[in-house]
């Protein structure tokens, strides 16, 4: 029976209404990150094509009175909300994964071509009828182009995935590289759904694959939330004890593991002097040149903030003349990056660095790794003291 049918359509709808409802409450005041935004406007077009979807249903099989320009209109904001759904998602992963892309303006402008060529097409429908359009009788009847609601939302979605996928293959770290594998993982629930959409579009599977999805995201931003630090993006302890158990275990007899301990010099003085959001840059420097210095190096490598002004990379295999190579290669980066960003003051660390012996606990790596630090620190000031007597 049509309404049976109808019913079950609603009910399955909204139940995944009621999920996206409750993640995008629970998402209120959790992040102010620019890529949560993002998040939260996609689910507001998921619950727009929930909405669309449902009442399309209910009006089309007789459960609900309408006429064909309210079942128009529905049609419409149905296909409207997805490509919105679709071009919020890829916008999320990009600010997540911290791209380029997002950095630049015009890049971002560039990329809503597909979802103005979509709203043109949605504008110019109901006298073309290339999309959709409802025959003397009132049935439903797909256009010509109708195949390109699909092709055109879908894209950003296609597009994110190959993207997220690439960063894949050149993560090292592997916190990092176990975030972007669920990132992938996203997509896959959507794509299956839509396929079978486009072939039977009497199976209500899209909205339920949607928000199972969608879900699924918001408990890996959650994780996500809880495993990263705050102001620098960079591996929280949890994630550093994590890092080091996992390295351990997978650690052969010949294999080694080092701990790089980095402070920053005279934070202190910075803080007192040019202030608490200076300070802050300069923990944001600190992390952009670590992560800029551990590019390309072996996988399973973390990176992390240890707490204040401290920072940790834990790297598995390297060897002696590689540890001093990497810490020439973070003051370098340093150095090249402070100018960059033309700061008011000095920035510079002092690094310590230890080879975990066989069975030894993270604690005392990093005691070891701090008195090495210690020594370096002290040569510093040392030999800054000699040139301010000359």
């Amino acid at each position: 029976m049509p309404n049976e049918y109808a019913i079950l359509y609603f009910e399955i709808n909204l139940f995944s209404l009621i999920l996206i409802g409750i993640i995008l409450f629970k998402t209120r005041g959790l992040s102010k990150m620019v890529a949560q935004t993002h998040f939260a406007i996609s689910i507001i077009a998921e619950m727009v094509f929930f909405a669309s979807d449902t009442l399309f249903v209910l009006i089309y099989e007789g459960i609900l009175p309408g006429g064909r320009f309210v079942l128009m209109t529905c049609k419409e904001l149905y296909f409207l909300s997805t490509e919105l759904m679709c071009f919020f998602w890829f916008l999320y992963f990009e600010y997540l994964r911290e791209t380029t892309f997002v950095k630049k303006r015009n890049h971002v402008m560039y990329s809503t071509s597909l979802l103005w060529l979509l709203v043109i097409l949605l504008l110019t429908n109901p006298i073309g009828k290339s999309l959709f359009y409802f025959d003397a009788g009132g049935e439903y009847h797909r256009g010509p182009l109708f195949i390109l609601t699909y092709v055109l939302s879908y894209s950003y979605v296609v597009i994110a995935f190959i993207r997220a996928m690439i960063n894949i293959f050149k993560e090292t770290d592997e916190s990092n590289k176990e975030f972007l594998i669920k990132l992938c993982l996203f997509p896959i629930g959507p794509g299956i759904s839509g396929i079978l959409q486009f072939v039977q579009p009497r199976i209500p599977v899209a909205c339920v694959a949607i928000s199972l999805s969608t879900f699924f995201l918001y408990l890996t931003w959650i994780d996500q939330l809880i495993s990263l630090d705050p102001l620098t993006g960079l591996n929280n302890r949890k994630q550093l004890t994590h890092g080091f158990e996992s390295l351990s275990k997978s650690a052969g007899e010949h294999d080694s593991i080092w701990l790089y301990l980095i402070d920053v010099n005279h934070f202190k003085q910075i803080n007192d002097t040019f202030g608490h959001l200076q300070g802050d840059k300069a923990l944001k420097i600190i992390a952009e040149t670590l992560k800029a210095a551990c590019k390309g190096m072996d996988k399973g490598t973390v990176i992390a903030r240890f707490g204040g002004d401290e920072f940790v990379i834990l790297v598995p295999g390297n060897s002696e003349y590689e540890s001093n190579m990497l810490k020439n290669t973070i003051n370098d980066k340093l150095k090249e990056l402070s100018s960059k960003k033309s700061i008011p003051f000095e920035l510079t660390v002092s690094i310590g660095v230890a080879k975990a012996e066989a069975g030894e606990s993270l604690k005392d790596l990093l005691s070891r790794a701090d008195e090495a630090m210690y020594i370096e620190k002290k040569a510093g000031k040392s030999q800054a003291m000699n040139l301010n007597q000359r």
